[in-house]
């Protein structure tokens, strides 16, 4: 057993959503957070940098004691894993665009990919669609947009602004029939209100968050690395950028999905958008 935390790492803001599927798959499990706000979105950046941003970023949660990180990024992902996995000896836990459950449930034969465009110039993309969605016949078609992350990450994931983007690189995939939507960026499924009110019920949303969790926790047990405890993790918050602009933001997210009830401490509010009542988590500024 291990009572050292488990590392969770994303570009921002956007990885929350797989760290509340991570506590509630592991309910007894210490969590550090670590969110690159100083450098988002990683999508248009260059693959070697993508590299370097995530390898340092790995590495201060490593020098912070973590016993596994989950890169909780899939444009990371998709350029940082080999490289992470030969430079550390503890577990690193990636994404996979969640195409698999998609081509498993489409009845049209048509399915979408909502990405980043480091997503989309990657290779792990193009190798689920090859192995899935290929053999089974089905169409995959992807979208677009340099501007979602941002969006999220300034707290408007249920604005006027993210609706119209939406509607604009989601409405061919609605007219060509597409029955299910992969969220191929931890971001998105903070933006699961905003779609179905463009879109009702066309689609059905997957993301990679309930998977890689249970896969965590397998690797956990598998390692002999689980806390032991039943419950009663807590969760810690390192930001690289403004910690003052990204603590609302944080704790309006971790509100939407769930999972503020862990969180001690802090500063009661209301989300201005959403009207849902949140805390203000601790979040401590940190330099990689």
């Amino acid at each position: 057993m291990s009572s050292a935390p488990l590392g969770v790492f994303d570009s921002g803001v956007g990885g929350l959503s797989v760290l509340a599927e991570l506590r509630r798959a592991l309910p007894g499990e210490d969590l550090l957070y670590l969110a690159d706000t100083a450098h988002v979105p990683y999508g248009a950046r260059p693959d070697h940098e993508i590299r370097d941003l995530t390898d340092r970023a790995v590495s201060a949660l490593h020098a912070r004691g973590v016993k596994a990180v989950v890169v909780a990024c899939n444009t990371a992902s998709t350029f940082s894993l080999g490289h992470l996995r030969s430079r550390f000896e503890m577990p690193i836990i990636g994404l996979v665009p969640a195409v698999k459950p998609a081509v498993l449930s489409t009845r049209s034969g048509v399915v979408g990919v909502l990405a980043t465009p480091g997503t989309l110039r990657g290779t792990l993309l193009a190798d689920v669609i090859r192995e899935f969605a290929d053999p089974a016949g089905v169409q995959v078609m992807k979208a677009v947009s340099t501007e979602l992350v941002p969006l999220v990450e300034a707290g408007q994931a249920d604005s006027a602004r993210t609706r119209s983007v939406l509607r604009e690189i989601l409405t061919p995939l609605a007219q060509a029939g597409a029955d299910g939507l992969v969220l191929g960026c931890t971001h998105y499924p903070f933006l699961a209100g905003s779609i179905r009110a463009g879109f009702g019920d066309t689609f059905t949303l997957l993301d990679s968050g309930p998977a890689v969790a249970r896969h965590t926790r397998r690797v956990l047990t598998e390692r002999g690395l689980l806390s032991g405890r039943d419950a009663g993790g807590q969760e810690r918050f390192l930001v690289t950028g403004n910690v003052q602009r990204a603590a609302p933001v944080i704790a309006a997210l971790l509100a939407a999905s769930g999972n503020g009830g862990s969180l001690q401490g802090g500063q009661a509010y209301t989300d201005g958008q959403s009207n849902r009542a949140a805390t203000l988590p601790r979040i401590e500024s940190i330099d990689t």
